[in-house]
């Protein structure tokens, strides 16, 4: 594997000859290779990602990587084409796309030379031309891309949440704001007189035990659920890499034990993401999320990890963003860039809550949780 020191060092685009080719970052060892060494490389750059999502609708990848002209790896970018939705629904953003990466907060090229951006920029745009009624999407977490490639534009997305940990792993983690302090004390203490544990699952039982958990949230939030298939492919990809952990909160009531809640967090580089949830909503004054909030939060902190994601918050759901905030975290505007141009006009069609507003909520949320199952995966199957 490269150093970082040698990822790093600049490069004299004026004299090299780029080339830009298709690979198959599960076979590719450069592919890996080069997002670990990355500093912004991440999970969802990992092969072990973009397989589960192939897995998850059968999806093809598109994945291209830049090299020089002595083999040396510039650049890379993941994308996934989608089918969109039928019969022109939500307009040209939900349509077919080229996305980098359909149903991931973020993944937008990796590089370490501008020109080697340019150069997979250009070759999606030639992909999507090559192809009428295609759209091209992709995630960015700032606006890195603005002005690479005439007619790309740049869309304002939601907010995320991120927490920087601190550098001394061996003292213990402690939130800042002292207001903020009490209220978590105050949860985890009530939580301990209930009987509430966290620990971690270890098995695929427990996993499915977790997934109806997930559907009862995703139905009371009106949010379509994601497919069991694309967690099990998770259990089985990422979780013996270690880079997967469903954290269980579980209450022992006179040696009767239930499952309470469960968050998924994936862990890669520098980082730990708080990834995907599920609640029984009757148990949570047990306060069963706080308490797998402030375990993945410490292991985190104890095992190296600089910072804890706490992912995107739709606009509007202020409770959610007040939960993630009181832990510490900071928000950042997440960015999409799309071409042609008019579709960042559309952007925030895409979003998944639009799509069940029109069966209304009080509709969405008396459906069996085997009809959301199957309505979040016909939706997510075009998206």
């Amino acid at each position: 594997m490269e150093g970082l020191t040698e990822l790093l060092t600049p490069v004299n685009a004026g004299s090299q000859n780029l080339k830009v080719a298709e690979t198959d970052p599960r076979t590719d060892p450069r592919w890996e290779s080069f997002v670990r060494g990355h500093p912004n490389g991440s999970i969802h750059h990992h092969p072990a990602w973009l397989e589960a999502l192939e897995r998850e609708y059968g999806q093809k990848g598109v994945h291209f990587i830049c090299e020089d002209s002595a083999g040396k790896v510039l650049a890379v970018l993941p994308m996934l084409e989608t089918r969109g939705l039928p019969f022109g629904l939500g307009r040209s953003l939900a349509g077919r796309r080229l996305s980098s990466l359909p149903r991931t907060p973020v993944a937008g090229p990796l590089s370490i030379d501008e020109n080697a951006t340019v150069a997979l920029l250009q070759e999606a745009v030639e992909r999507v031309d090559a192809d009428p009624g295609l759209r091209l999407q992709i995630k960015t977490q700032g606006r890195e891309l603005d002005g690479l490639i005439d007619g790309i534009a740049c869309a304002p997305w939601r907010l995320s949440y991120l927490l920087q940990l601190p550098e001394d792993a061996e003292n213990a983690f402690r939130i800042a704001n002292r207001h903020s302090r009490s209220v978590v004390k105050w949860a985890l203490q009530k939580a301990a007189r209930l009987g509430v544990y966290a620990r971690p699952a270890e098995t695929e039982a427990e996993l499915s035990v977790w997934y109806g958990l997930y559907l009862e949230t995703m139905r009371h939030n009106v949010v379509p659920p994601r497919p069991y298939r694309f967690f099990l492919a998770l259990w089985e990809l990422l979780r013996p890499l270690g880079m997967m952990e469903l954290i269980l909160a579980e209450q022992d009531n006179a040696g009767r034990r239930r499952i309470l809640a469960g968050s998924i967090f994936l862990s890669f580089g520098q980082t730990v993401t708080y990834a995907f949830s599920g609640s029984r909503l009757r148990d949570l004054a047990s306060r069963p999320n706080d308490v797998i909030q402030w375990r993945a939060i410490n292991d985190a902190h104890k095992n190296g990890f600089r910072f804890f994601d706490f992912g995107e918050v739709p606009e509007g759901e202020d409770d959610l963003a007040k939960f993630k905030r009181k832990w510490g975290a900071e928000p950042a505007r997440l960015y999409r860039y799309y071409y042609p141009a008019n579709t960042a006009l559309h952007s925030g069609i895409a979003d998944t809550r639009g799509y069940v507003d029109v069966l209304g909520k009080a509709v969405w949320r008396r459906l069996p949780l085997r009809a959301i199952s199957w309505l979040g995966d016909q939706l997510y199957a075009r998206l």
